[in-house]
């Protein structure tokens, strides 16, 4: 072990044993938070997880008494924002907002900057339903007619998704694995340009989120075949889920979440966490999540470390499976 190395991990455990020392035991976790909290976001502003993370802080700020500060740190797939918050002090002032891309970007990357247990789950604050849309050159308006068509055209299908690793890539690669399909994957730069490739036929199928392709699905420019949820959109109740359209399992939706560097008091944590649930179930913030197309959600620590762990092992299936890297 270098100097070096010895030196950081002396410096991490002073920084939580000052910690501990700071917040204590849960009786004193009443006197947290005692000044500004930091919540890095490691995407770019007006993405899914800064609108998320704004609306649902915004409130918690409020119940807290102290201001939350935003700082976005995009890059390298949100792993340099994550491991900038897995490096830092373990005190209840800086945390993490998180895709589901933080689970497989386990399986993505060789090497990471951070370890899952250098950061410790707080709590899930939305899910994100992916739903399948299908460009209207593609005669087919259900995912059965999509697997036939498929197969008659082994070279036909194409689908899009907002970038290599997405949850939206991994989630065409299982239905590709599920079904059989060949279908060649056409990534984008973000979400945007997928709408406009749908409706040109330039892709055949993309999983994307409900708010930006609805309107054109209402409008006759676009088809969706089904959502990759457990349950049916409460707003959209027509449309299918995959398992109800013969993928039994088939639930890949996307998740918001927080995370805390490792070492931060669990009186802290469970603090945040029951301050995040307040939030996400008031009609302000509920009503503005589900406008957005997000399903609030309200869990435990324990709760939001199994679906990660769950996660976790669900996209290195697919990663190995479609052999798929961002080295």
């Amino acid at each position: 072990m270098s100097i070096k190395t010895r030196a950081t991990r002396a410096a991490r455990m002073a920084a939580i044993l000052i910690a501990g020392l700071a917040i204590g035991q849960g009786a004193s976790a009443a006197e947290w938070p005692t000044k500004p909290i930091k919540v890095i976001v490691p995407y770019t502003p007006g993405g899914s997880t800064d609108t998320v993370s704004r609306v649902v802080f915004e409130k918690v700020s409020q119940s807290l008494g102290q201001p939350i500060i935003i700082e976005n740190k995009p890059g390298a797939n949100s792993t340099l924002g994550v491991g900038v918050a897995a490096r830092s002090a373990p005190d209840g002032y800086t945390f993490v907002s998180v895709l589901a891309a933080y689970s497989a970007n386990m399986s993505l990357y060789s090497k990471l900057s951070y370890k899952p247990s250098d950061l410790v789950p707080v709590a899930q604050m939305a899910e994100l339903p992916l739903f399948l849309f299908a460009s209207k050159r593609l005669p087919v308006k259900t995912v059965g007619e999509l697997v036939a068509y498929g197969r008659k055209n082994p070279d036909a299908l194409t689908f899009g998704s907002s970038g290599v690793g997405s949850s939206a890539h991994l989630t065409g690669e299982r239905l590709a694995m599920e079904s059989k399909l060949k279908m060649t994957h056409v990534p984008y730069n973000g979400s945007a340009p997928i709408l406009p490739a749908l409706v040109s036929g330039e892709v055949s199928i993309a999983f994307d989120p409900l708010l930006v392709p609805m309107p054109h699905v209402k409008s006759g420019k676009i088809n969706v075949l089904a959502v990759a949820s457990a349950k049916r959109w409460p707003g959209e109740p027509q449309i299918p889920t995959m398992e109800e359209s013969g993928f039994p399992g088939f639930v890949m939706s996307s998740w918001t979440g927080l995370l805390a560097p490792a070492g931060t008091p669990q009186p802290v944590v469970d603090r945040m966490a029951k301050a995040i649930a307040a939030a996400t179930t008031s009609a302000e913030v509920s009503k503005k999540l589900t406008e957005l197309g997000f399903v609030p959600v309200s869990d435990t620590p324990e709760a939001f470390r199994k679906l990660i762990e769950r996660d976790t092992a669900r996209y290195a299936e697919i990663v190995k499976a479609g052999k798929i890297s961002l080295d």
